[in-house]
């Protein structure tokens, strides 16, 4: 999981800032590098590095970075190990200088053969992510097929296996498309002088953006000093046959902020409504709901009022660590969780408490959690999920590569519970999804229920190389 931010003004040189203060907004999707990216005379200069918004472009540095445009990107890592290289923007050379950079949210299914096909025509890739496969596919069919970018774009579309929501930069243009299934979110709205394109609604709100909108599934935008085309692509037959969309439900369940409106939805609303139904499953009434905080707080509050219990801020959050699902590496899960949450005194003794969690990926924060609230003096702890079951790996964007990893692959829910030594343990059952949304068959559901909806990414043979032979 990403975010990514593109700035054109049509008058001014803050764009980097603007993307900056885009990018602090979305800093929840990705806390492990950022950078920018931006034109001056002519050519694409690039400044990224290790770390938080904030630590990485603060205000002395920015200064300089004087441009009417400008993209940048805050990364979880997915594609590619938590290294420099792969942080992103990625900056495109030519043997005309630097003059393209790109930056994508999301994961290519079949990344590793456009990889070698891209690597036979003698275009060399630095780096192990997916977002300068897309980048240096465009620039060599920009600059050797002699395409034109929207063509080029076109055959990404047609080609490129997975999920992107991509903003791509040439001295002219600021570009934004997003595949054909709309896996990631992305906002396209006018702000003072300019334009944004953004992940979040949440980064358009702090840029003061008007007519926002969701950029479509297998739409392209152009920005450029004629101002704002939009064009549309036959979707339909993008998705071969599959007649919806894909968008992640997971991003509504944790990675999105829960001031956005995606997927035609107010995130906060969605989740309070996953808390009201949860609350349905029981039929006790215990002391206090208690919420795993941030990103199950709306959850825990539907459940309370659902339930008619009260509320209570129990577990005091550490915001100075990061979201310890997106740490790269377990032990500093483990280590982050240990750091980030703190019982009230006194609080939790002699009672009965429903804890709300938005998922259980791994098993092992909530486990610690569970012993930290029982030393705290809880009578019992029952755990209530606001997610299925997540028993397959996503290859769209989450990192849960593997099946090892996910506890609802190994065990039963029953031996769930034993194991974060829960006095009982209930997730949101799938087949409620119908409840929440319009139309469910709009929602990748992956990691529950393993229907992937582009092709079988665990089957090596899905990427058609013939095709791609013929059109790379």
């Amino acid at each position: 999981m990403c975010g990514i931010a593109g700035i054109y003004l049509k008058d001014g040189e803050n764009a980097p800032d603007i993307v900056s203060l885009a990018l602090f907004s979305e800093q929840h999707r990705g806390q492990e590098s950022c950078g920018v990216s931006y034109v001056k005379d002519g050519r694409i200069f690039l400044h990224k590095g290790m770390g938080l918004v904030k630590e990485v472009l603060h205000p002395e540095l920015l200064k300089d970075f004087r441009s009417n445009v400008a993209i940048g990107h805050v990364r979880y890592p997915t594609q590619g190990g938590a290294t420099l290289e792969n942080s992103q923007p990625h900056l495109i050379e030519t043997l005309k200088g630097p003059i393209y950079s790109v930056s994508s949210n999301g994961d290519l299914i079949n990344y590793h053969t456009l990889r070698n096909e891209m690597e036979k025509l003698g275009v060399h890739l630095s780096t192990k992510n997916d977002g300068e496969l897309i980048g240096k596919f465009l620039v060599h069919r920009i600059e050797e097929a002699k395409k034109d970018v929207i063509r080029a774009i076109s055959e990404i579309f047609t080609i490129f296996q997975g999920a992107y929501s991509t903003v791509f930069l040439t001295p002219k243009m600021l570009i934004g498309f997003r595949d054909p299934f709309g896996f990631r979110p992305m906002f396209f709205g006018k702000i003072k002088n300019g334009y944004a394109i953004t992940s979040e609604t949440c980064a358009m709100d702090i840029l003061r953006a008007k007519e926002v909108r969701e950029i479509k599934p297998a739409e392209i935008v152009i920005v450029d000093k004629d101002g704002v085309e939009f064009i549309n692509t036959d979707v339909k037959n993008l998705r071969k046959g599959r007649g919806h969309f894909a968008h992640c439900i997971f991003e509504m369940i944790y990675f999105a902020r829960p001031d956005s409106f995606i997927f035609g939805e107010y995130v906060y609303k969605f989740r309070k409504r996953i808390g009201r139904i949860l609350a349905s499953y029981d039929d006790f009434k215990p002391d206090c709901v208690v919420p795993v905080p941030d990103s199950s707080n709306f959850i825990a509050q539907g459940y309370a009022e659902g339930s008619n219990t009260p509320f209570e801020m129990g577990l005091i959050r550490n915001h100075y660590v990061g979201r310890t699902f997106i740490k790269p590496v377990q032990s500093f899960r483990d280590e982050s969780v240990k750091q980030k949450f703190n019982p009230l005194k006194d609080f939790f003794m002699g009672k009965n408490v429903v804890l709300v969690d938005d998922s259980i990926v791994r098993g092992t924060t909530l486990r610690k959690i569970v012993r930290m609230i029982r030393g705290a003096g809880a009578k019992e702890i029952h755990i209530r999920i606001g997610s299925p079951p997540v028993k397959f790996p996503c290859y769209f964007g989450i990192d849960t590569p593997t099946f090892e990893e996910l506890i609802a692959n190994r065990m039963e829910i029953g031996d769930i519970e034993k194991y974060i030594e829960a006095d009982s343990l209930k997730y949101f059952r799938i087949e409620d999804f119908k409840k929440l949304v319009g139309n469910i068959g709009d929602f990748c559901k992956a990691c529950f229920d393993g229907k992937y909806p582009v092709g079988n990414p665990l089957d090596s043979g899905i990427e058609k190389l013939k095709e791609i032979k013929h059109s790379v």
